[in-house]
């Protein structure tokens, strides 16, 4: 069809009855039945005029205090490995939980305001529940526990590599003077 669906000059009728003239269209369906019905009030497009002046419908934005602390989570540690299971309606969240211990040390008022935070994941963590902060791998968190093991590890076999290139080295040494003196016994014609 012609035209678009957000045109606001005239109604739907009188666009198609005047597309109808030029031959643009066929006739639809219920070309007829509207002409033979017409609406009392013709179905026009009207700009809604606004009453007393300016009306502003401004909803206040909505804060809770626990939403700043879902934000600094969510910054800090993201959603989690595990997606949300919905299905359970006793479900809470790894953020559910830590909000509510955050406000039960809160309630307490023996924990600094700075350090509050911190507090609330060590609190989980001693509860059981591992919190991983964004942008570190679980593989990161557990080389600070066996790093020592795993730098002996690698020296030795830095240790062995560098020896294998040295002997590899002193015996290419062997083989170059044992070449350069059989070219000097037999001279190639150039």
């Amino acid at each position: 069809m012609a035209g678009n669906r957000m045109q606001k000059i005239g109604s739907v009728f009188s666009r198609t009855r005047n597309l109808l003239r030029v031959g643009v269209i066929e006739k639809p369906l219920w070309f007829d039945v509207y002409a033979a019905f017409p609406p009392l009030r013709e179905p026009v497009y009207r700009v809604p005029r606004p009453r007393y002046g300016k009306v502003k419908d401004v909803v206040p934005p909505i804060f809770y205090q626990e939403d700043e602390v879902r934000a600094r989570f969510y910054r800090i540690y993201g959603s989690g490995p595990r997606p949300f299971d919905l299905l359970q309606s006793n479900y809470k969240s790894t953020c559910q939980r830590f909000v509510e211990k955050f406000n039960e040390l809160k309630e307490e008022g023996k924990i600094e305001e700075e350090k509050l935070f911190e507090e609330t994941g060590k609190a989980l963590l001693a509860s059981g529940i591992i919190l991983q902060r964004r942008g570190t791998d679980k593989v990161a968190q557990q080389d600070h526990q066996g790093a020592e093991t795993r730098d002996s590890v690698l020296h030795q076999q830095l240790q062995t590599v560098l020896e294998e290139i040295q002997e590899k080295k002193q015996d290419w040494e062997e083989q170059t003077p044992e070449s350069s003196e059989k070219q000097k016994e037999n001279p190639v014609p150039s």
